[in-house]
């Protein structure tokens, strides 16, 4: 045998070993003596466990978006700024379709590995726990829509002269790179070039707008405060966009199709009023800008409580609907559900806001509210807290029987104290996330009380009780 040749293959053998333990994401040693292993490809959500991505924690998207309606063509770099929670060799970021370019850390080349919505990314660099990092992604293609398990369509959805993009469970994936987990928020910078003579509206405040030669639009958009990405927008049409002020100082930025901008003109103007009566009842407004995009029907099936600037199609832009989405700039928007389980946190406050403001301008009692909803069947095939499916996210029972929760809570604890909880509740977890217990934790405890029974019944019980 030729000992040489042993030693040889030996080796060869040993850097083959080596390199499949770095490509299976095993501990690793860097250069710097970190030892990182990868950040987890999902966070177990009860409805979406490969959604979101564990490991970090995003502060911060920088999104440089063109958009060509004719082709459907979208060029996009994401820079996503996030803190290492682990010591880290690879960490992944949700992207549904659409190609991706190049990659890089803080500004050094990382290896890119593509497995269906899953974006593996490995640093030359192995990142230390607590570590801020700069990533950049580049990508282009033309995003397609995703339709849920209820049958409605999300994510970036095409019109006829550009686009509308909603982003409820799962959809922001389909126009940009991050971790797509209500669990994850962060702070927005949204730059959008589209064609002369179309407008381009995202969330927060415009704080630029410039013309290139070649006619294109550049518009610049700034949400400071921290938001989770199915909260995200874009808008892109012949949009008519006016503007206002509310509270004192928030600036209001409306945009309308033309074909339904003088349908919805005057209950645009609302906005101020409805800001104003909200922050009296739930507390000081949770953001530095407000507004509404009203779209033409046929595109979007439903309203959606985009942050700071809702997206309506025509046909459900009334003012009961309105309501409840600027209820949701308190209630989902600022307080975040910690998981999807927790979205009646979100429907059952917002629905509540309607029937205080039927209550207080409508002359209907909440109480005759609450009785209307308790009598329909279809509102008690399940808990509130518990959706037996995702497909089942948004069926009655989250909203109807999540308000129905709250009223009973009213009733019980008197309107002194359920004032203080309305207006408290979204004080402590202002820009946070929260669960279920903790509400309840919440409440009990400004309460001064045990509420098991209300919670047994109304919150997790699976049967209609007898009476309401």
């Amino acid at each position: 045998m030729n000992h040489s040749r042993t030693r040889a293959a030996a080796t060869a053998l040993a850097t083959a070993l080596t390199t499949l333990a770095l490509l299976a994401g095993g501990c690793t040693t860097a250069l710097s003596g970190v030892r990182g292993t990868p950040g987890a490809a999902g966070l177990r959500d009860p409805y979406f466990p490969k959604l979101g991505n564990g490991g970090y924690d995003v502060r911060h998207y920088a999104l440089t978006l063109a958009y060509d309606p004719r082709t459907g063509k979208l060029d996009g770099t994401a820079e996503i700024t996030a803190r290492a929670g682990q010591d880290l060799s690879a960490f992944n970021l949700d992207l549904a379709g659409l190609t991706v370019g190049r990659a890089s850390v803080d500004g050094e080349p990382a290896a890119v590995n593509r497995a269906g919505n899953e974006l593996t990314l490995r640093p030359r660099e192995e990142i230390r726990e607590g570590a801020e990092f700069r990533t950049t992604v580049t990508y282009e293609g033309v995003p397609e829509a995703v339709t849920d398990a209820d049958g409605t369509r999300e994510g970036w959805l095409r019109t006829d002269d550009g686009a509308v993009a909603v982003g409820q469970p799962v959809g922001s994936m389909t126009w940009f790179p991050g971790n797509h987990h209500p669990s994850d928020k962060a702070g927005y910078e949204i730059t959008l070039t589209v064609p002369a003579g179309l407008e381009a509206v995202s969330n927060g405040v415009r704080t630029a707008r410039r013309t290139a030669p070649d006619g294109r639009v550049t518009t610049v958009w700034k949400a400071p405060e921290p938001m989770a990405s199915y909260l995200a927008t874009v808008a892109i049409g012949r949009y008519r966009t006016d503007t206002a002020t509310a509270l004192g100082s928030v600036p209001v930025l409306t945009a309308a199709d033309p074909a339904v901008a003088a349908d919805s003109a005057a209950l645009l103007d609302e906005i101020p009023k409805i800001l104003d009566r909200q922050t009296r009842r739930f507390g000081p407004y949770p953001f530095t800008a407000a507004g509404a995009v009203v779209t033409e029907d046929g595109t979007l099936g439903y309203a959606l409580e985009t942050q700071t600037r809702p997206v309506f199609p025509a046909s459900s832009f009334d003012r009961t609907t309105l309501v409840h989405e600027l209820a949701h700039q308190w209630f989902g928007n600022s307080v975040t559900p910690a998981t999807w389980r927790d979205l009646w946190l979100n429907e059952g406050f917002a629905t509540y806001a309607e029937w205080l403001y039927a209550e207080e301008f409508g002359h209907v009692p909440a109480r005759t509210s609450f009785a209307r909803a308790f009598a329909k069947d279809i509102n008690w095939t399940f808990p509130p807290a518990d959706p037996p499916a995702a497909e089942n996210l948004f069926d009655p029972p989250v909203y109807q029987r999540g308000a129905m929760v709250l009223h009973k809570l009213r009733e019980t604890v008197g309107d002194t104290v359920f004032g203080e909880i309305l207006r408290g509740w979204p004080a402590k977890y202002r820009h946070a996330n929260a669960s279920t217990a903790d509400f309840t934790s919440y409440v009990e405890a400004v309460a001064g009380r045990d509420l098991d029974g209300l919670w047994d019944v109304w919150l997790y019980g699976d049967g209609k009780p007898d009476r309401p």
